[in-house]
């Protein structure tokens, strides 16, 4: 298993116009231009979701409100799976111009047992036929922690494991799957890239969350950038050289998105103390401003 700065002292050929790997982003984009299309992660309306004060369908009525492209709807308070609930909130997304492009859902592909990874394969599945019933291109997945006794490289091995598994299933439905950064297995750039390499599909990239790396923040960003296939913004983010959290520099990350040629979505995820009501109309504004800025700059 190759360790992190050997494999970090490789990554910049991806950068520089090497041939990529199956699974990256920019291996049949067309051309350079920018498209920065702003969007809502349903996380964002957590407590709402939760206490049911807010439906799924009030985020598409806020996504017209606030003129946003794309919802990312996470699963979790979903009332059901059925027909019932899911045909008629993809017909309403479409018929007010919004579309729903992911869904997210709970997974954890760190599990040293097979009979383990296979419930994940499944539960992979399952949700796959729920985002091919909305319409959505993408699933936002979770690769777990670390098990006590066992190494990272083992877990990265179950992770690989898994998603192989799942590759073509996913594929046969048009679905990508989006490996986030979110601590655990995938708490280094260097190792959520080496699993996505490792398997090596077109249909399995990175969910690139701006705002979960601990360290060295755009470093890392920009390792995983080749491999983006849906991102996350949020109002904080890790100091470049101390583990403190700052504000996020939207601005400079939406321009490092548009350098990249990346194309896609950019999804507000909010998670500060401030009401989630009164702080998202301002955030979900300055993402509209800053995408149509930076794809401008990059026509």
């Amino acid at each position: 298993m190759m360790h992190r700065r050997a494999l970090l002292s490789g990554l910049p050929l991806l950068a520089t116009g090497a041939p990529l790997l199956a699974g990256t982003r920019t291996d049949d984009m067309f051309g350079k231009k920018a498209r920065l299309k702003p969007a809502i992660c349903a996380y964002s309306y957590r407590k709402e979701l939760a206490d049911k004060s807010l439906s799924y369908s009030d985020l598409v009525r806020i996504a017209v409100d606030h003129d946003v492209d794309g919802l990312d709807l996470t699963v979790y308070w979903f009332p059901n799976t059925d027909d019932t609930f899911l045909m008629p909130l993809r017909r309403l997304a479409y018929i007010n111009g919004v579309e729903i492009y992911s869904i997210s859902v709970r997974t954890n592909l760190c599990q040293p047992e097979a009979a383990k990874r296979q419930e994940q394969v499944l539960e992979i599945m399952k949700w796959v036929d729920v985002a091919s019933k909305l319409g959505a291109g993408h699933i936002r997945i979770f690769g777990g922690n670390v098990p006590k006794g066992h190494t990272e490289d083992e877990a990265a091995g179950w992770c690989v494991d898994v998603l192989r598994r799942t590759m073509d299933y996913a594929a046969k439905h048009g679905v990508i799957l989006g490996l986030e950064n979110h601590g655990g297995i995938t708490d280094y750039a260097e190792r959520i890239v080496e699993i996505v390499t490792k398997v090596n599909s077109d249909y399995v990239g990175i969910n690139l969350d701006t705002g979960n790396f601990k360290e060295r923040p755009i470093q890392q960003i920009e390792m995983c950038m080749p491999f983006a296939v849906a991102a996350q913004y949020k109002t904080k983010m890790a100091a470049e050289n101390s583990k403190d959290r700052v504000a996020s520099d939207w601005d400079k990350l939406t321009g490092m998105f548009a350098a990249s040629g990346y194309k896609g979505y950019l999804a507000v995820e909010y998670e500060d103390a401030e009401p989630t009501a009164t702080a998202m109309p301002r955030l979900l504004a300055e993402l509209r401003r800053l995408c149509l800025k930076h794809s401008t700059a990059r026509s």
